[in-house]
């Protein structure tokens, strides 16, 4: 029975530990405490499978064809967000514009036509949000 609640506790603990504190439109403590990792941003950027994100955005990645025109341009990024406000919007831009059509990469509540297999499920984890932040705050233009 101590196991159980020791373990009730831990998975309680880190779950906690794991919900991003929102201050205004920014996150700014970063969810990891391993820096990002731009060259794995751009990598999860870039990617039709993971991070889809040249489906609606165009980036300065001139090997990938076909990106997206629907949201803004991630060229300059960084010159237009702080790495907070780049980390919020990963996270859930839901929270700064309910009518985002912008999914949230690292939550996984109030999803709706959501496969089984992702319900509950971030598309990010917090190492993979903060590698992102890192790619996008480094363009500048």
């Amino acid at each position: 029975m101590r196991i159980l609640m020791a373990l009730a506790w831990a998975t309680a603990a880190a779950s906690a530990a794991a919900q991003p504190v929102w201050v205004g439109d920014t996150i700014p403590t970063p969810l990891t405490a391993q820096p990002g990792d731009p060259a794995r941003g751009r990598a999860i950027v870039a990617s039709r499978q993971q991070g889809l994100c040249l489906l609606c955005h165009a980036a300065p990645i001139a090997e990938e064809r076909f990106q997206g025109n629907l949201a803004p341009s991630l060229a300059g990024a960084g010159s237009r967000w702080s790495a907070a406000q780049l980390r919020a919007r990963i996270v859930d831009a839901r929270r700064l514009n309910p009518q985002t059509t912008m999914p949230p990469f690292h939550a996984g509540d109030g999803l709706q036509r959501v496969a089984t297999a992702w319900k509950s499920r971030p598309a990010l984890d917090a190492q993979q949000v903060e590698d992102v932040v890192a790619y996008l705050a480094g363009l500048r233009e």
